[in-house]
């Protein structure tokens, strides 16, 4: 990770880009944004975010669900 992507920095420009195709192609292949979110040393809320604004569908929460 460079020293632009580092935890508490802003990422903007070509380096929130370059990160947002490359979290777009990970959430892709069926990792979550918790596990993205830990892997990358960001907030969960950074990484759904940059996840949205790349226009990426996001899945639901999954889990048991309530029989009517």
């Amino acid at each position: 990770m460079t020293d632009a992507l580092r935890k508490g920095t802003r990422v903007s420009g070509a380096d929130r880009s370059e990160l947002a195709s490359q979290l777009r192609r990970r959430y892709d292949e069926g990792e979550s944004i918790r596990s993205l979110a830990a892997a990358t040393g960001r907030s969960y809320g950074f990484v759904h975010r940059l996840l949205s604004e790349a226009g990426v569908e996001l899945r639901g929460r999954g889990g048991a669900t309530r029989k009517a």
